[in-house]
């Protein structure tokens, strides 16, 4: 669930405290010396990652509301695979999931997505290919855990049958491709599916203008979008833009002629990008809040709080249009936005001490890392000690606001000018109607190739599909 970028804060500090220590000297903050360490124009990319490992607060101990999430999509999910055309068993399938993290929810999807794509072939009387599942995360990505989690191959050598017959084992050839989703990761036309929950609403970096003290977005006094000004809004909206943009370019040109992509991430039902729902309730309120302790307490500066921001922007659905429409390199199938569940996965409600931890590890399970390299890890541990005491004494508050966010889920297709068709296909030009502004009506043949005897026969299924939301003709 991680994004990509580049710059998190100028002239970041890094501070490394050894157990025992006191407490930090905001003095010492701004000086090199001792044990802190300068760290100038520290990469996003290379330092940011959901927090690894299987401790209290790692994301794969503290991401069971994205589980709940990823169950309740399935349906979309499944719509997107029946969308994908079938080329030859003798052809591997390649899933790939962009910003896997390091929990099992994304051994979960890989997992459904070859098992629908299974019965698929199946239904057609043919044998299932090779499956490849690539995982995609920042290089910082704990892989490691990731991979401790992931099941060994079935029958070494043996037959794909043998294979997808196996109990817990994999059906599918696994690799790890660290790098920025923001840029290429794989060759052109070589990806059927794409897949990515709740990871593009991470930018690739925090707006320039955001921490430029002479600039009007400035977000003084602030460590995110919620609250902040007119100017600040914009600045995070540009670089949504921009980020969503390179995006769709990178996927268009990876993904095979009839290949699909299923995008789910943060989004937001208000017109002003200030106001982002459930995000803003997380870090825009109780995070926000235990910063500005810090900074009572002569803990760390008002500078040190000024420098750091959290790179996210919920989109609503008509930011999201706008860039697709914009860009041109996929058409939409479906858009639309939905009502997510509470971040919030407690077992007794009633306990307030439960509530506040869950509160605090869910935090540190998403920002832990930048936090920590901003202020270093004592005074991490110091930040979420106040995040769980706020969470702890408005537990109640916490537990009937429901902190719920809105996600946004996408489902395209690569236009046909971007992509050459595969060799084994014979594929119609899609065919469209008159359409008026609400509605588009759109004729997909999609041809599926099924081996008889050596023999290749072609059925034709012309499904017609509704495509809310969408004006563009297809190419």
């Amino acid at each position: 669930m991680a994004s990509s970028g580049h710059q998190v804060v100028s002239d970041m500090k890094v501070q490394n405290f050894n157990k025992g220590k006191g407490e930090a000297n905001p003095a010492n903050n701004s000086e090199s010396q001792g044990d802190n360490v300068v760290v100038s124009s520290i990469k996003l990319e290379k330092i940011f990652s959901m927090k690894g490992g299987k401790g209290e607060s790692s994301y794969a101990n503290n991401s069971q509301a994205q589980a709940i999430h990823a169950r309740s999509m399935l349906h979309l999910l499944k719509e997107t695979l029946d969308s994908v055309q079938l080329s030859s068993p003798a052809v591997p399938f390649v899933a790939v999931d962009l910003g896997c993290s390091s929990g099992s929810n994304t051994i979960y999807i890989i997992d459904v997505i070859i098992e629908h794509m299974t019965k698929r072939y199946e239904a057609l009387g043919c044998d299932p290919p090779e499956f490849s599942a690539f995982f995609s995360d920042l290089p910082s990505n704990d892989f490691n855990t990731l991979f401790q989690l992931i099941p060994p191959m079935a029958n070494h050598g043996g037959s794909m049958e043998e294979t997808l017959a196996a109990d817990n084992h994999r059906s599918y050839f696994a690799a790890a491709v660290p790098g920025s989703f923001y840029r290429r990761l794989f060759p052109s036309r070589s990806v059927d599916l794409f897949h990515s929950a709740f990871s593009l609403h991470w930018l690739s970096q925090v707006p320039e203008s955001v921490l430029d003290k002479r600039s009007a977005a400035y977000n003084k006094g602030r460590v995110f979008i919620h609250g902040a000004n007119e100017s600040t809004a914009i600045a995070y909206k540009k670089q949504f833009q921009t980020d969503l943009a390179s995006f769709l370019r990178s996927r268009a040109k990876e993904l095979k002629k009839g290949g699909s992509m299923f995008l789910v991430c943060l989004g937001r039902t208000t017109v002003d990008p200030t106001d982002e729902s459930g995000p803003g309730l997380l870090f825009g309120t109780h995070f926000q809040d235990a910063w500005d302790d810090l900074v009572q307490e002569g803990l760390i500066t008002s500078e040190k709080l000024d420098s750091f921001n959290i790179p996210v922007y919920a989109s609503s659905l008509q930011d999201f249009k706008e860039v697709v429409e914009a860009d041109g390199s996929f058409t939409i199938n479906k858009l639309e936005i939905f009502k997510g569940g509470s971040p919030l996965v407690v077992s007794q409600p009633d306990d307030a001490a439960e509530v506040g931890r869950a509160l605090a590890n869910s935090c540190r399970s998403v920002a832990g890392v930048l936090v920590d390299a901003h202020i270093g890890d004592h005074l991490g541990n110091e930040l979420f000690s106040r995040v769980e005491k706020r969470g702890t004494s408005q537990a109640k508050e916490l537990l009937e606001s429901q902190i719920i966010p809105y996600g946004l889920s996408f489902h395209g297709e690569a236009r046909c000018g971007q992509q050459s068709t595969l060799p084994s296909l014979h594929l119609k030009p899609t065919c469209a109607i008159p359409h008026d502004p609400e509605f588009l009506l759109i004729l997909c043949p999609l041809a599926m190739l099924h081996r008889i005897d050596l023999q290749p026969s072609y059925f034709w299924l012309p499904p017609l599909e509704i495509m809310l939301g969408s004006t563009r003709k297809p190419a």
